[in-house]
């Protein structure tokens, strides 16, 4: 026999991936005392692309914890270039994010979507997803999301500053950059002469750009954090290394004349002797890095919950 029967959709809600919001948190690990650490907790899964992770170091005492962002893939070791290795430090070797997590800040250091995957602006969106999920899932992790400061070392530091200059709502409440790339158009001028062509296809900055700096230069312009410096930008500290090969020290310099043109006063720090990834510092040299970074966030958290 045969009846009418009326045409049953197909759910399609349950090919949608599941929301970042929901998903249960990773089982916390205790890397060192007073330290805990939910390592690749989904925080966003764009359309064509993988998941996006991030790791959580969070302090263990019962204050709430301020928050902080470290801002780099959490892949990125594993792309040095070999001929530019990390520094052999026991403090990085320990585990660099354990000193502000100690220090009582909530770090989140985000994987996101590198040059070789997807163009500029796509980064920002991603450290963008990450700040709405840190503050929709602030009741389970406990930090203070009002209170963050954006830290980000080389194109984590540009996009870092790029987001706290650009963010729609003003939560940045200081910014750490170091020895980041700030005004990519002048790239070609800061470096030795003959050392960099922005007509090259294949250089870092024409990945990140889709397209080589000379032929996509509106790109590179709105990609450069000088570019958005205003009234309004929060504070920054700049950490660089003078010996710097791969971004120059005169990207730091430039962002620090910026912000001054604009009424701010940025802590600027050049580095004798230091190259990228602060090869060529001594231990007590980097150590000093961190020690300035933390009591930066410190000051400039304490500074925005007296604020009224």
């Amino acid at each position: 026999m045969v009846t009418d029967a009326a045409p049953v959709s197909f759910p399609l809600h349950l090919l949608a991936p599941p929301d970042p919001a929901t998903l249960p948190l990773p089982h916390p690990a205790h890397p060192a005392d007073g330290v805990r650490l939910l390592r690749g907790a989904v925080y966003a899964a764009p359309d064509g692309s993988r998941p996006l992770t991030v790791d959580l170091w969070l302090p263990e005492e019962a204050a709430p914890p301020r928050a902080c962002r470290r801002l780099r893939s959490r892949r990125c070791l594993a792309h040095r270039p070999a001929r530019r290795p990390r520094p052999s430090l026991p403090l990085l070797a320990a585990g660099p994010l354990r000193p502000p997590a100690r220090a009582g800040f909530a770090v989140a250091c985000p994987d996101y979507r590198l040059s070789g995957e997807v163009s500029y602006p796509a980064q920002t969106d991603d450290l963008t997803a990450t700040l709405a999920w840190l503050h929709t899932r602030a009741d389970d992790l406990g930090p203070d999301t009002p209170r963050t400061v954006l830290w980000g070392e080389s194109a984590g530091g540009r996009l870092a500053a790029l987001t706290a200059l650009t963010h729609p709502v003003r939560t940045i409440t200081a910014t750490v950059t170091w020895y980041a790339a700030t005004e990519l158009p002048k790239l070609a001028e800061d470096r030795p002469k003959g050392a960099y062509d922005p007509k090259d296809p294949d250089s870092f900055e024409a990945l990140l750009l889709g397209g080589a700096p000379a032929e996509r230069a509106e790109a590179a312009r709105d990609a450069s954090p000088v570019t958005h410096v205003g009234p309004k930008a929060p504070p920054f500290l700049l950490l660089h290394g003078v010996a710097d090969t791969l971004i120059p020290a005169r990207q730091s310099v430039r962002f620090a004349q910026a912000l001054r043109a604009a009424g701010h006063h940025p802590d600027l720090h050049l580095l004798a002797g230091g190259d990228h990834l602060w090869v060529g510092l001594c231990e007590q040299d980097v150590e000093d890095c961190y020690v300035r970074t933390v009591d930066f966030a410190r000051r400039c958290t304490r500074d925005a919950e007296k604020a009224p």
